[in-house]
């Protein structure tokens, strides 16, 4: 088993046609002046050691200018001295879903849906298929949801149900070939237009 850190997940996910977030991976202050970014920014310790990045004080949220952006920097490679530092554009919020895949020993892969953020575990409002899927796999897991009302329009709020099938579909062609034993894509946020992965762990065989 390997794990890839958030950024060799991101880069693979990328080559599928998966969108994520814009982001660079350093490891030096001297490289801060040419990220190419734009402000606000996140900045999370990148390292498959590290699971559960907030924990442990891993993350930091709404980076105004490059003062907070260096000052942050040096704190986190303080703490995380042997680890590389991603930092990526921070993206607005979106309509927060999970999309997750596991090796079991009687099913083979299988991908799992569900409503994400930090609400995952308590809403436990997901879906499951054996992979590979179809289009209409896809859009039956999303109306197995209680939350499938978000796709038709729900008190103001709507996302964008097209959007999401493709990048279930995407997701399950990435897990077939690349061999994924466990992904948790977690938040997927999703908008009126698109949907976008903003958090990656990735276990290949």
């Amino acid at each position: 088993m390997h794990a890839l850190d958030e950024g060799e997940a991101k880069k693979l996910l990328m080559e599928y046609g998966i969108p994520t977030t814009k982001f660079v991976v350093v490891e030096n202050d001297d490289e801060l002046d040419k990220i190419g970014l734009r402000f606000p920014l996140v900045m999370k310790v990148c390292s498959p050691r590290i699971t559960h990045k907030t924990d442990v004080g891993g993350v930091v949220l709404n980076i105004a200018n490059h003062k907070q952006l260096k000052e942050n920097f040096l704190e986190m490679k303080r703490k995380f001295k042997d680890e590389k530092i991603l930092i990526e554009e921070m993206e607005k919020n979106g309509i927060e879903m999970i999309v997750g895949s596991i090796k079991d020993e009687f099913f083979d892969r299988v991908i799992m849906v569900g409503m994400g953020g930090i609400y995952t575990e308590l809403y436990k409002d997901v879906s499951f298929r054996k992979i590979p899927i179809s289009k209409k796999d896809a859009e039956n897991m999303l109306k197995e949801l209680k939350a499938y009302k978000i796709f038709e329009g729900f008190r103001g709020m709507k996302a964008d149900k097209e959007a999401m099938l493709d990048l279930i579909l995407k997701i399950s062609d990435f897990v077939v070939r690349e061999r994924v034993h466990q992904m948790d894509l977690n938040p997927v946020f999703v908008y009126e237009k698109g949907a976008k992965v903003i958090d990656a762990k990735v276990v290949i065989e």
